[in-house]
């Protein structure tokens, strides 16, 4: 079974409202698969489901082969984006009990407890009430609560929020070791750059619809228009440019080192780079010549923009 997750048809209303609408997924095993969308599209009705915090109304679930039932909860790990922590307990205290709550025992929680808050730097936050805690610092004691357990799935919803970048690229980090050690994630943020980052896969949910899923090289290659950035080195203007703007479509373009060089950017039509790097040649050097590979960004705008499936 190469999937940690299946999702089929999945569909949740809450009265007149659809919340998701035949949402099907399948999360490969050992991945950072991205669920992304625009607030409301959505992705938190998804993942309080596999939670099963609530229950769809029609469609399924598939758990690691089966079912999901109530049994495979003690194998996922759920970070929310709104935190959950008692403000007056103290942070060890609060630590061990929500490690029980996991099935673990007092002294198995307290020795891998004793191993994360090392991890992370935290080792004398253990008396200290959350409440005395930063929101990024408290944020460090949830993540550790959520991984303790080594689940086969955990889900982290905007996992760097109230962290500063350090912090922020430590998580990351840590996020990337645990993925590297077997376990499967999904990952849930508007931080599009995180996505570049960490995601091997991606889904886009707007407007309880699917939009888009896949493997990320795949849907960028998808993506691509066959624009190009070119360098070229000069001896002259001669008018090269007045040239390629009569046979080409430049969408920008500047002179740069004392007109020495040409730097631009050309719309190609499909599969013509052949013929513009033999137009180029006898006119000038060729310094680079680059393709133009959207980003998550850029497809996620101009996804949500069109508002059509694929």
């Amino acid at each position: 079974m190469n999937n940690i997750l299946v999702a089929n048809e999945v569909t949740k209303k809450y009265g007149n409202h659809i919340a998701l609408n035949k949402i099907s997924l399948e999360i490969p095993k050992n991945s950072i698969y991205g669920l992304l969308g625009p607030n409301g599209a959505g992705k938190t009705t998804l993942i309080r489901i596999i939670n099963q915090i609530t229950y769809p109304d029609q469609g399924t679930i598939i758990f690691d082969g089966k079912p999901l039932e109530a049994k495979h909860i003690s194998m996922i790990g759920y970070l929310p984006e709104e935190r959950g922590l008692y403000k007056s307990m103290k942070v060890g205290e609060q630590a061990l009990y929500l490690a029980q709550l996991k099935g673990m025992s007092k002294s198995e929680a307290k020795a891998k407890l004793k191993y994360w808050f090392e991890r992370l730097e935290i080792g004398d936050w253990w008396n200290r009430k959350i409440q005395e805690l930063s929101k990024g610092m408290a944020q460090k004691i949830q993540f550790i609560v959520t991984v303790l357990h080594e689940p086969k799935l955990l889900i982290f919803d905007e996992p760097f929020s109230g962290f500063d970048p350090i912090n922020a690229n430590l998580i990351k980090d840590e996020i990337l070791r645990l993925k590297e050690n077997g376990t499967s994630i999904i990952f849930s943020t508007h931080r599009m750059e995180s996505v570049e980052e960490l995601c091997e896969y991606i889904a886009l949910i707007h407007k309880s619809e699917k939009l888009l899923d896949g493997k990320l090289s795949d849907i960028k290659n998808a993506y691509k228009n066959n624009i190009y950035k070119v360098g070229l080195g000069l001896h002259s203007s001669n008018g090269i440019l007045d040239d390629l703007k009569d046979k080409f479509q430049i969408l920008s373009s500047e002179y740069v080192d004392n007109g020495q060089q040409l730097n631009f950017t050309v719309q190609l039509p499909s599969n013509d780079t052949g013929a513009f790097l033999t137009h180029l040649s006898g006119k000038a050097n060729v310094n680079h010549f680059t393709e133009t590979i959207p980003s998550a960004n850029d497809i996620f705008i101009k996804t949500v923009q069109n508002k059509q499936p694929i």
